[in-house]
């Protein structure tokens, strides 16, 4: 699992640090709101834990700048601001949980746990059902991928997988990161299985004509790009 820390307190940030790579997670930090949010952009993610009040640009900025973006990693406030004002605000702009500072890592992991264990389409805020990338659309309802007249109906983890890659259409996806979301954490699928999924989904996507291709990024996991005539 990969977590970015976005935190202008340094103490904290040693201590979550610490926490989190005794549980074999990777963590990466951010000490201002720019930089979190460069390597937000640049980089994925499973969760990312943000700080409200930030050197530069402060959290609710981040978040929302994240969110136009379309990067729909889930995203958990950690702040001391703990008025019910600001958790409705917090969530009504795109946070996916918020928890007051002080508070106990144990409480964290659950909570880190609890959003892995979400559907993949709670992670972003739709107002339909329907995906779309170039001459592709998904709907995630019905499991269908479409291109014009052309259409098949997916199997429930063939349409899980391609929408984790249509959410985040352009950005690698390690390996890790994908059996996690997709099969849960504590899951004990062989590497092989994604490679069969991966096959099926590409196969698809050749039986529609699709303009996107599923890429395969040597060692560390897949991307899926657009292709432009």
């Amino acid at each position: 699992m990969n977590i970015l820390i976005i935190e202008d307190n340094e103490a904290l940030c040693i201590s979550l640090s610490y926490q989190l790579t005794e549980q074999s997670i990777n963590v990466s930090i951010a000490n201002d709101g720019n930089e979190g949010l460069l390597l937000a952009l640049k980089n994925t993610y499973d969760i990312i834990l943000l700080d409200r009040m930030l050197p530069i640009i402060n959290g609710f900025s981040v978040l929302q700048e994240l969110r136009r973006n379309k990067v729909n990693t889930p995203i958990i406030f950690i702040t001391a601001l703990g008025t019910l004002n600001d958790k409705v605000k917090g969530l009504d702009i795109g946070a996916d949980d918020y928890l007051v500072k002080p508070f106990e890592f144990e409480e964290l992991m659950a909570r880190i746990r609890s959003l892995l264990r979400r559907p993949i389409s709670t992670f972003k805020h739709l107002e339909d059902n329907i995906l779309q990338l170039n001459n592709i659309s998904y709907d995630f309802n019905r499991n269908i991928l479409s291109n014009n007249k052309i259409s098949y109906t997916l199997s429930k983890r063939e349409g899980q997988l391609l929408e984790l890659f249509l959410r985040n259409s352009g950005q690698i996806l390690p390996r890790n990161m994908i059996l996690s979301r997709i099969w849960g954490a504590d899951s004990d699928i062989e590497n092989g299985n994604l490679d069969n999924y991966i096959y099926f989904i590409r196969r698809r996507l050749k039986q529609i004509n699709a303009k996107a291709s599923l890429i395969t990024i040597r060692g560390i996991g897949y991307k899926l790009e657009e292709i432009n005539d």
